[in-house]
């Protein structure tokens, strides 16, 4: 099978191909990644010089490029992790999202439809749903969920997913749609909650805790949605929408708490800030169809996964100190500076 991964030099994307490449190494796996700030290298860094791996920077809104590709290469697979995903760089720019995570898909699903694929999966996510009540512990989204999205990001990864089935109803095209909740493991870059706060508990920063840190999210250790991902491109029935959850609801406080806890680091280190706009309270996921139909379900429970992601943290500094510089110092200072509560 001949794999094309865009957004692949990206956290779940770079995680995706490490554990194809491990699980698969009949099938050959092109990366696709435009490198915007979140897309890393180094992260491909272990498979760059394998025979069945190949790494091609480019736009996946550029069509001409985009036609180009496919016709050179003849994917028999598409996996679409590319997108814009930090839901404060969607307030203060929108319109990234939509050229990315809109447009992009639809030249993806184009190039697919005049070329001829097996199957087109994107990935999305359980923000399209929008949030639960903190006070209904009993309810979680199922597919059936109507979209009520809540920022520029979520409206974005929405849009792309009703674009995607729209393919299938109007084409035929064979496609399947992922909604995870909130992943987290090796490679994340470190604007996400728990890199973030592992990096500024090492270095003894402010870690900064929106609101009252009683957002709750559902976390889901990424080599499990990885294998979940697997499954239903070769298992899942086309046009379908598969949910996948971790069974692990934390506070974002909880969270830091607990890398706090496990890196011997005070919790005077944590600083309450003003929250971002339409902050969703709570997401939980109900996965029960994919359990049903195709077996999968999450294996790694929160308490061993933030073990193994810290553990990753500190024995590969090199990689996430590169980072924490230059242009995301500044985004850093931008979005946090000002709300630092004293």
């Amino acid at each position: 099978m001949k794999m094309l991964i865009t957004g692949g030099a990206g956290f779940i994307g770079g995680n995706f191909i490490h554990y194809m490449i491990e699980n698969h190494p009949k099938d050959y796996i092109i990366c696709l990644d435009k490198l915007t700030y979140a897309g890393n290298l180094e992260t491909l860094e272990p498979v760059m010089n394998k025979e069945n791996f190949k790494f091609i920077k480019g736009d996946i809104a550029d069509r001409s490029f985009i036609y180009k590709l496919f016709e050179e290469e003849k994917p028999d697979v598409v996996v679409n992790f590319a997108a814009e995903s930090h839901v404060d760089r969607s307030i203060s720019d929108p319109g990234v999202f939509l050229q990315t995570n809109i447009i992009g898909t639809g030249v993806l699903l184009d190039a697919c439809r005049i070329y001829g694929i097996e199957r087109f999966h994107q990935v999305s996510t359980d923000e399209v749903y929008g949030d639960l009540p903190l006070d209904r512990p009993d309810l979680m989204f199922t597919e059936e969920t109507p979209i009520h999205a809540s920022s520029p990001y979520s409206a974005s990864k929405a849009s792309a997913d009703l674009l995607v089935l729209a393919y299938h109803r109007t084409y035929g095209l064979p496609v399947t749609v992922s909604r995870c909740s909130n992943n987290y493991g090796p490679y994340q870059f470190p604007e996400k909650l728990i890199p973030l706060m592992i990096a500024n508990a090492l270095n003894d920063k402010p870690l900064p805790v929106y609101g009252k840190g009683e957002n709750v999210r559902d976390w889901l250790y990424v080599i499990d949605h990885c294998r979940a991902i697997d499954m239903i491109i070769r298992k899942g029935k086309a046009g379908e929408i598969y949910n996948i959850g971790g069974h692990n609801e934390k506070t974002n406080l909880e969270v830091v708490k607990t890398i706090l806890r496990e890196l011997g680091k005070s919790e005077d280190l944590i600083k309450f800030v003003a929250d971002r706009p339409g902050h969703d309270k709570r997401y939980a996921i109900d996965p029960s169809k994919i359990r049903k139909e195709l077996g999968w379900e999450p294996t790694t429970l929160f308490d061993e996964g933030i073990k193994l992601t810290i553990r990753w943290y500190l024995d590969n500094r090199k990689w996430w100190e590169n980072i924490i510089s230059g242009e995301y110092q500044d985004y850093y200072k931008k979005m946090y500076g000002n709300r630092i509560s004293h």
